[in-house]
């Protein structure tokens, strides 16, 4: 009778608490050095070096900024515009979308829509250019657009860096 054989394999797709405090120290110090990195965590310099390259290396920290404020550069206005693209269409859409500025992201979706954008712009009028500069490309059936009147929470992952720690340890 022949003997089965299980490999037991670990996915590490969580972070523990010292990946959080990592994580912490470079969204509050983004330009830290390896040296304050570790004084501030209280861990050796190689430690604190391994971990940071652990966590690019698994593409949990994807980048180190600068965060930048768009009413800063003055672009006032941010608006979401939901794209539906007839089938077949959405490489050139989205080809199309990536030589627009101010189309800061778009995602593909599931429900009404096909692609979820976030664009900024300077003026409502700005915003009717920018739209208008979307529509140009052939293959979009319709938009809707909704301006963001405020934030009301910023974008934010720390809290969710935290959940994550906190789940690792249960």
């Amino acid at each position: 009778m022949a003997s089965l054989v299980y490999d037991l394999v670990m996915l590490t797709t969580s972070v523990d608490r010292l990946d959080s405090r990592v994580i912490h120290a470079l969204a509050e110090s983004p330009r830290i050095g390896m040296r304050e990195l570790a004084r501030r965590l209280g861990v050796a310099r190689g430690t604190a070096q391994a971990r940071l390259e652990k966590l690019l290396r698994r593409g949990v920290v994807t980048g180190f900024g600068p965060d930048i404020d768009l009413a800063g550069l003055g672009y006032e206005v941010q608006a979401f515009t939901t794209l539906e693209i007839a089938q077949g269409r959405l490489h050139d859409v989205v080809e199309h979308l990536k030589d627009i500025p101010e189309v800061l992201e778009a995602h593909a979706t599931s429900g009404p829509g096909d692609l979820h954008c976030r664009v900024a712009a300077r003026t409502n009028n700005h915003l009717q250019e920018v739209i208008n500069r979307i529509l140009e490309v052939r293959g979009i059936t319709r938009t809707a657009t909704v301006i963001a009147l405020s934030e009301q929470i910023p974008y934010r992952v720390l809290p969710l860096v935290d959940a994550a720690a906190g789940s690792a340890l249960r």
